[in-house]
């Protein structure tokens, strides 16, 4: 466990990053209308997070270069490199500016439920006040440009988040024998289907792969930490879908459809089980919020570096011109309620065409003597990658027409 603790790096970050407002929602959504009965699904979703995390950080650290580096160096024909590059900056630089808000207003809302609703006057306008103490929070912690820093606050907030959350769940006094079945047989109740695809999807984001091959290059520099960069992330995403489940579990205590979110949630245990709910639930969200909205701006910046070929340094102009502008925006429209929905249906017409693109990509890539060396997949993870490419074609059909109102 020392050991483990010396060595901790992303994984935890990558939870981080994909514990967000997002993930929150669709599982309190997931626990109230369905109960236990989709914790399969989030089984599944760490299954996949797992695998296609693990080949992200490999290729970092083998190949010390950044996934979007890699993309741009390894597609040899020019028209599909200027397209791959044009989708991932679409997708990633663009996707995240638009959710940036979401993961803003997401922590707000934890922290709202606990010191109340308080604002300030920026140009004769009443604003929230809220949304600008996240922005500065990460504002600071980014503009440090210190990775061990960074690494350490990630990993306390992420701490902070799964104690929260999983004693909110405690607090519910759930059924372990109904849990642990449910976890294991998958069911399908009915008018299901989008929420479990909902779930793999938030789990299984494309911007996490970038933000992971990074990381470890930056974490790791000798192929001697594959071991450990393995170990780091299954501990990492596995608590990461223990924390989702958590929230599954506790909206399952609640027999109402009056739920949109976990504030609404954390309002409605208050009276069954206590304000140690509520407070519980509250943290829960802000950390959710804040991780998110740190993460974010901070994988564009990285994916933009590498599809432009500068300098991936926390402390170089570039790189914090990108996540200052990506943080930028989302305080600003967080803080004054504003929401383009055209922006963010763009952002889910890219991203969905992205995350089957850059998983095929991935195990492309990973079967490259020339870029891995001994390190390439064996047979079995190219197995389980070709079973997940399948899945993430299905969500990314699933992401495109949902935004044309087809589904």
């Amino acid at each position: 466990m020392k050991n483990w603790f010396q060595n901790i790096g992303p994984g935890p970050l990558v939870a981080a990053a994909f514990i967000g407002p997002g993930t929150v929602t669709v599982c309190t959504l997931a626990g109230v209308n369905f109960g236990y009965a989709l914790l399969w699904a989030m089984v599944l979703s760490v299954i996949a997070t797992i695998v296609l995390q693990d080949m992200a950080a490999r290729l970092g650290i083998v190949s010390q270069k950044g996934l979007s580096q890699v993309i741009r160096e390894e597609i040899k024909n020019p028209v599909l490199r200027a397209l791959s590059i044009i989708l991932i900056l679409s997708a990633i630089v663009v996707g995240n500016a638009a959710y940036e808000a979401g993961n803003i207003s997401g922590g707000a809302l934890g922290l709202e439920s606990l010191v109340g609703h308080q604002t300030l006057n920026l140009f004769h306008y009443k604003v929230s006040a809220i949304p600008w103490i996240l922005g500065f929070l990460s504002f600071v912690l980014l503009y440090l440009g210190k990775y061990r820093i960074l690494e350490r606050v990630l990993v306390g907030l992420v701490i902070l988040m799964s104690l929260a959350f999983l004693s909110t769940a405690i607090l519910t006094e759930p059924e372990v024998l109904s849990i642990l079945k449910n976890m294991l047989v998958p069911q399908f109740p009915e008018e299901s289907i989008l929420t479990i695809v909902a779930l793999v999807g938030t789990t299984v984001v494309p911007y996490n792969l970038f933000l992971h091959a990074s990381l470890a290059k930056t974490k790791w520099k000798t192929n001697s930490a594959i071991g450990s960069a393995r170990k780091d992330t299954i501990l990492a995403v596995v608590l990461g879908g223990i924390v989702s489940m958590g929230i599954i579990i506790s909206a399952a205590a609640i027999k109402t459809d009056n739920i949109s979110n976990a504030a609404d949630l954390a309002l409605a245990l208050e009276p069954l089980f206590g304000t140690n709910a509520k407070y519980f639930l509250s943290i829960g969200l802000f950390a959710a919020g804040l991780t998110s909205a740190i993460t974010a701006p901070l994988a564009a910046a990285y994916v933009a570096s590498g599809c432009l070929g500068w300098a991936a340094n926390l402390k170089s102009r570039r790189f914090r011109a990108v996540w200052m502008f990506i943080l930028g925006l989302g305080v600003i429209f967080s803080s004054v309620g504003f929401k383009s929905i055209e922006i963010i249906k763009f952002a889910q017409v890219a991203n969905g065409l992205l995350l089957p693109i850059i998983a095929g990509f991935l195990l492309w890539v990973m079967n490259k003597r020339a870029v891995l060396g001994i390190y390439i997949n064996s047979k079995f993870q190219n197995i389980l990658g070709l079973i997940i490419l399948v899945i993430t074609i299905f969500l990314g059909l699933k992401g495109i027409l949902s935004v044309f109102d087809l589904i």
